[in-house]
């Protein structure tokens, strides 16, 4: 499957957020390949084999959608700055910015059937008489 997998109009659809919505395509298409190659790199898949031809499996596009959408928001959020912690009398709580974004969209069960083992390549030994 070549990529672009998906397009920036798919993110714009799915979205809710105006800010999303007005993102240039160009901006998109950094979310989206910053999307693609989580999937690529969660999965060891490249989806470029023959079963894959016809189309990516409607998982594996929801999930590049919804992190491509994630990131953009990040970097919405980036841009303008955000409040990460706040006090208030007694009161006071922290947003945690470190947080893995794809972990937090429960990306892991969408790909879970598409993940191929890692493959870590040969190894060479040499050996010489002492």
């Amino acid at each position: 499957m070549k990529r672009p997998w998906i397009e920036p109009q798919q993110i714009r659809d799915y979205t809710s957020s105006p800010k999303v919505e007005a993102r240039t395509d160009t901006q998109l298409a950094y979310d989206i390949a910053r999307a693609e190659k989580y999937v690529i790199f969660h999965t060891h898949n490249n989806f470029d084999s023959k079963e894959y031809e016809s189309g990516l499996p409607s998982d594996v596009t929801m999930a590049v959608i919804l992190l491509a959408e994630a990131y953009a928001k990040q970097a919405i959020v980036q841009r303008e700055g955000a409040l990460s912690s706040e006090t208030f009398d007694d009161y006071s709580y922290t947003v945690d910015v470190g947080a893995d974004i794809a972990d937090s969209l429960g990306l892991g069960a969408m790909l879970e059937e598409y993940v191929l083992p890692e493959d870590h390549g040969k190894v060479v030994m040499k050996l010489r008489k002492l």
